[in-house]
């Protein structure tokens, strides 16, 4: 699962106010492998310990920010490794190949989400949208695949918070998303009424 966060979304969603301004647009927020059934795996044995190359530190400040605090993105990638990349063995081989991986996903395979939104005429304008919109756009960017979208209602706005890509144990295929939210979720996006 390759998932990218809004940032007023996120930060607006978050009980701890972000410290810093945000920008109107998709960044990273992590790849998760999943499970198609059942819960995803977390916290796996690092079989391998090459560390994060500092050399892409500057690309992942861009694409992969820690939001809610600017002042440490180290901290966020170094959680996000131990949490959820290193059970991407043996497709993600270290803390190296996660975070080139990310990187090659975001901006040469072009599975930036702001982008994909873009091509389909739907800008961060706090409009309004309806689910199925926001789900054809991306859809048409994934080889017609399901995505997994989480919405967040806060006093009267339900706001676009996270969008879910995925793709098969090898990244090869995207496939449709498993385990969305379901009814009854606080994250369940609505029918309509949805902002970015």
């Amino acid at each position: 699962q390759f998932t990218q966060q809004y940032q007023p979304a996120a930060c607006n969603s978050n009980p701890t106010p972000c410290k810093d301004p945000t920008d109107k647009l998709f960044t990273v927020h992590g790849l998760w492998p999943s499970n198609k059934i059942g819960g995803d795996p977390e916290y796996c044995k690092i079989r391998n310990p090459r560390k994060r190359a500092k050399k892409l530190e500057p690309q992942l400040e861009i694409i992969w920010p820690n939001v809610l605090d600017r002042t440490n993105h180290t901290g966020f990638w170094s959680r996000q490794w131990k949490k959820h990349g290193a059970c991407g063995y043996p497709t993600i081989q270290n803390e190296n190949d996660y975070f080139e991986t990310v990187i090659k996903m975001y901006i040469t395979e072009k599975q930036n989400v702001s982008r994909i939104l873009s091509n389909a005429k739907i800008e961060p304008d706090g409009k309004s949208r309806a689910l199925v919109d926001i789900e054809n756009a991306i859809r048409n960017g994934t080889n017609n695949k399901l995505p997994k979208l989480k919405c967040q209602k806060k006093t009267r706005v339900t706001e676009l918070v996270e969008i879910t890509l995925c793709s098969d144990k090898n990244r090869a295929h995207f496939i449709d998303c498993p385990n969305p939210f379901l009814p009854g979720s606080p994250y369940l996006c609505p029918n309509n009424s949805i902002h970015y």
